[in-house]
């Protein structure tokens, strides 16, 4: 059996590559479209999971070392209502 990095399977994987025919085949407009768009909304998807995954916690990390806390004033605020009404 092959392995995937035997010169052999490598040399035959190149084979079959170079060897491709084209497929002369058309792809009409409504195709064309839905292939556009799935592919336009894959990329949107990867940008926002790039967001998601990187750029949040990045930024909740810099707002850690900075010492920077959008939410403190706020809680002080609800600390100070809570004194009001005992």
């Amino acid at each position: 059996m092959f392995k995937l990095g035997h010169p052999s399977a490598i040399a035959l994987a190149a084979a079959f590559a170079i060897g491709a025919a084209p497929a002369h085949a058309y792809m009409g407009a409504g195709v064309g479209l839905s292939a556009l768009g799935s592919m336009l909304s894959f990329l949107g998807v990867m940008l926002l999971m790039v967001v998601g995954f990187v750029w949040f916690p990045l930024k909740r990390a810099i707002r850690k070392f900075t010492g920077k806390n959008e939410d403190a004033p706020a809680v002080e605020a609800d600390r100070r209502d809570d004194d009001t009404q005992t």
